[in-house]
């Protein structure tokens, strides 16, 4: 109970929030191989059926801390200026259990011989249980523990814009429009705070550095403006040395630091790990964060693939 009530201080610190508890969207360390969560106009880019899975169990040694796992896929149309994908996420901090599920919708325009601008709409459902009573209480009378929240269904929406190459890319996104509320719970202090979805606007983009034949540098970053919130920048960049191995580093301002490593197993299939250090007050109460990736390509034209994929 007592780390719990840790956790929520801590997230209250981090988010700056007093009177409104503000809902954040999940994160991830290797966001640049599961860039439809964060920007929809990422939709089909792969130019084949691509299906990527992710698993994070964030600040491991800390009880309730952040536990997300989700499943994507898209793919191009027959007519290649369309592109569909759909995602589902399932995101657990303490007692709130959210699930996410959206379909995303692209309209791609060839730009140039290896370039496209895309258009992406995302529209979805987020459930969202907060089961506050169920914790263990140390204070029978605590009035924030003696409550739910009851399950929650509301929809969102959201867009984006995504250009891209066989050398890099740049995107502008807000996957959430709405700022849908999720009932109201009672601090201890007797005020009343409202469990709310904030909407986060995403500036991503990255670059390719041939250094020789055999060695690849891929530096990318990821811009995240959250009301409410610190504003968040990830950095990282990645050697890929003849086109298999993937190492890198990542680091995410007034949060941690990361490495990562991706193998390109088959043409088809890679898989990836990271792990984050964690680099704020919260690093006394964890042993850090772990992340794992599978992504597949499903290639039923192979003329129709930038090969290698470094996006």
């Amino acid at each position: 109970m007592s780390s719990f009530r840790n956790l929520c201080t801590a997230l209250a610190l981090l988010g700056g929030a007093t009177v409104t508890f503000a809902q954040q969207d999940p994160q991830y360390t290797m966001y640049m191989w599961n860039m439809m969560a964060i920007n929809p106009g990422y939709t089909g880019s792969a130019d084949v059926l691509n299906i990527t899975a992710l698993a994070r169990q964030q600040w491991t040694g800390l009880d309730g801390a952040p536990s997300t796992q989700s499943i994507a896929l898209h793919s191009p149309l027959r007519n290649e200026k369309l592109a569909l994908g759909f995602s589902v996420v399932n995101d657990r901090i303490g007692p709130v259990h959210t699930t996410l599920f959206n379909g995303n919708f692209a309209y791609r325009i060839r730009t140039g011989e290896n370039t496209r601008l895309s258009f992406g709409l995302q529209a979805g459902v987020n459930m969202l249980q907060a089961k506050l009573g169920e914790l263990a209480n140390v204070s029978a009378n605590d009035p924030v523990f003696a409550q739910n929240v009851a399950n929650e269904l509301a929809p969102n929406f959201g867009f984006g814009v995504y250009y891209w190459g066989r050398k890099g890319f740049l995107g502008l996104s807000a996957p959430k429009l709405l700022e849908n509320d999720y009932g109201t719970v009672v601090t201890a202090t007797g005020d009343a705070s409202t469990l709310t979805e904030r909407r986060h606007y995403f500036l991503s983009g990255g670059y390719l550095f041939r250094l020789s034949d055999a060695l690849h540098l891929r530096p990318m970053f990821m811009t995240k403006v959250v009301e409410g919130a610190p504003l968040s920048v990830d950095l990282n960049a990645m050697f890929i040395l003849r086109e298999k191995l993937w190492l890198g580093a990542a680091y995410r301002n007034q949060d941690s630091f990361a490495a990562i490593a991706a193998f390109q197993i088959t043409d088809q299939l890679r898989a990836g790990y990271s792990y984050d250090m964690t680099t704020s007050n919260l690093r006394r109460y964890n042993n850090g964060s772990h992340e794992l990736m599978l992504s597949y390509d499903l290639r039923s034209n192979k003329d129709r693939i930038l090969t290698p994929r470094f996006f």
